[in-house]
C-alpha cells in the first residue's frame, strides 16, 4: 500500500531506482520490500520491471532484482523447508536402545 504523505512521487523513486549505476550496468540490486509498498506499491514496481524484462526474486522481505536479462540459476537443490528440533518434552527421554546401541 502505498504512503500518501511520502515526500517522493513513485515516479519519482522508480526513475532513482533505475537510474542508479548498478542498474545502468546491469549488476543486481535489492530493496526492502516495506520500502517498495511504502513509496511506489507492489504492482506498479513489478509492471516496471516486467517492462525492462528484468526479474525479481523475495525472500525474507527482501526483493533482489536482477537488472539485466541475463539467465538465473540456482546453485543449491530445493529442499523442503528445515523442521524444527524437537525439544527434551515434545520427544520424551531416550534410551541407548531407541537408537540401537548396547550400553557397554
Amino acid at each position: 500500500m502505498r504512503n500518501m504523505n511520502s515526500p517522493l512521487s513513485p515516479e519519482i523513486w522508480l526513475n532513482d531506482l533505475f537510474t542508479s549505476k548498478a542498474v545502468t550496468q546491469g549488476r543486481v540490486i535489492r530493496r526492502k520490500r516495506r520500502d517498495i509498498e511504502r513509496f511506489v506499491g507492489m504492482e506498479p514496481f513489478l509492471n516496471e520491471i516486467n517492462r525492462r524484462g528484468y526479474r525479481a526474486i523475495e525472500n525474507a522481505g527482501q526483493i533482489v532484482i536482477f537488472c539485466n536479462q541475463g539467465p538465473i540459476r540456482w546453485l543449491t537443490p530445493n529442499r523442503p523447508p528445515r523442521v524444527a528440533p524437537l525439544s527434551f518434552k515434545e520427544s520424551g527421554p531416550k534410551s541407548f536402545q531407541d537408537f540401537g546401541i548396547t550400553p557397554r
